[in-house]
């Protein structure tokens, strides 16, 4: 039987403020930005294309830095690393609202994209640190829900600030968001970890990892993750082409319309809070990833069925975000619970394994000469491989269910 745990240094409130904000840095630096690459690509007399290479050079940022910053987090300190993290955040934040070139803000979102990794890395760490599996999936959940509310209202909010004030506005915004995280974790977040230096040696480095990604428990949670909430990184790069491109919507309304997406996000994760109260997050994967199932029908038929439409794309979208919702407490706590002394590490890896599936679903995605077949095909692999690996989670006896559950590496 696992020894009841002694009573957290933070409480669950404080852990989920400062998570939430840390976390949410991230996608609220992609929504607030996405309706300012055309207001950019002009002032700085250059191609569509190459703003929007922005995107995926941020999210190469984003996905590559989890593998260090948990390691760094284990080695040194959560605290620590988490202000370092942040300072370079605000800088690079800085550095893009007066870029005068296309260049400099390539590389300014690199490092924008390094800086805001913190957030996932760090926070999932922390809560498990702290708290047992069904706390800990409450706290997740809130920080879903936080993470999902943000999101929802920054194309609004980006288009407002560009129409006032103009696209550098926006960064300026971002430096401010960051401010508020460093004084938030320079007073009210307390050490969590046990620093051990020796832990970033190469060599106990790259033993950590093979133990991490040997472990089949870890490995199949990691990959509903990714195949879930990885599917709204793939459709940041996809869903513009085809609902601007193809199905003629202005990029205001573009904006607006990924209300569809994000709002249902945030809708799903409300629920599952309420649901929390009465039955365990583990019950709830079987919910979401249904849902996830009939999305992932309901895109082939449609595009098979009728040409694209605001319905038929982000219907389907609706219903796979609401479901994500109930996918994501359970199975990141599951992917973080066999590693009590190496978390940092075990969320850097889960968390690439997160951003990087939504990459790899995007780069698919581009190869297709029709944006809507791409969407039509990369979001139902990706579905189709969380539900798979979900069932073999439970085949090879995996479970929140039962103390210490969690099999031997392989």
């Amino acid at each position: 039987m696992n020894e009841p745990r002694p009573i957290p240094i933070m409480s669950e409130r404080r852990v989920t403020l400062i998570g939430a904000l840390i976390v949410a840095l991230g996608p609220m630096s992609m929504a607030l930005y996405t309706p300012a690459m055309p207001a950019i690509a002009h002032d700085l007399a250059t191609s569509d294309a190459a703003v929007q290479f922005t995107v995926p050079v941020f999210f190469a940022g984003f996905a590559f830095a989890q593998i260090l910053i948990g390691p760094l987090a284990d080695a040194f300190g959560r605290r620590p690393v988490t202000l370092v993290l942040l300072s370079l955040y605000i800088v690079a934040s800085a550095v893009a609202a007066i870029a005068p070139s296309i260049e400099i803000l390539l590389a300014a979102r690199l490092v924008q994209g390094i800086g805001c990794a913190i957030g996932f890395a760090i926070s999932r760490a922390i809560i498990r640190d702290l708290f047992d599996d069904e706390n800990s999936a409450k706290i997740m959940n809130l920080i879903v829900v936080v993470l999902a509310a943000g999101p929802s209202a920054a194309p609004f909010l980006g288009g407002i600030v560009i129409e006032l004030m103009g696209w550098h506005a926006v960064f300026w915004f971002m430096v401010g968001l960051g401010a508020a995280a460093i004084v938030l974790v320079f007073f009210l977040l307390v050490e969590t970890g046990s620093p051990d230096p020796s832990q970033f040696r190469p060599k106990a480095l790259a033993a950590t990892y093979s133990r991490i990604l040997m472990n089949r428990c870890f490995l199949l949670a990691s990959l509903v993750v990714g195949g879930t909430n990885g599917v709204i990184y793939a459709q940041a790069t996809l869903l513009s082409f085809v609902l601007i491109g193809e199905v003629g919507l202005s990029p205001r309304a573009f904006g607006i319309s990924m209300v569809m997406q994000t709002g249902m996000f945030f809708l799903g994760s409300v629920t599952v809070r309420l649901l929390l109260r009465r039955v365990s997050a583990a019950r709830l994967v079987p919910v979401g990833l249904a849902l996830v199932g009939v999305a992932s029908v309901a895109f082939p038929l449609l595009f098979l069925l009728y040409p694209p439409s605001f319905l038929t794309v982000m219907g389907p979208v609706a219903v796979f975000c609401y479901g994500i919702a109930f996918t994501l407490p359970a199975m990141m706590t599951a992917a973080m619970r066999p590693f009590p002394q190496s978390a940092g590490v075990a969320s850097s890896m889960l968390g690439f394994i997160q951003t990087g599936s939504g990459m790899a679903g995007g780069a698919v995605g581009s190869l297709f000469a029709d944006p809507a077949l791409a969407l039509a095909t990369v979001v139902p692999a990706m579905g189709v491989t969380a539900i798979v690996s979900w069932l073999l989670w439970r085949h090879f006896g995996c479970s929140l269910d039962l103390p210490d559950s969690s099999p031997e590496p392989v």
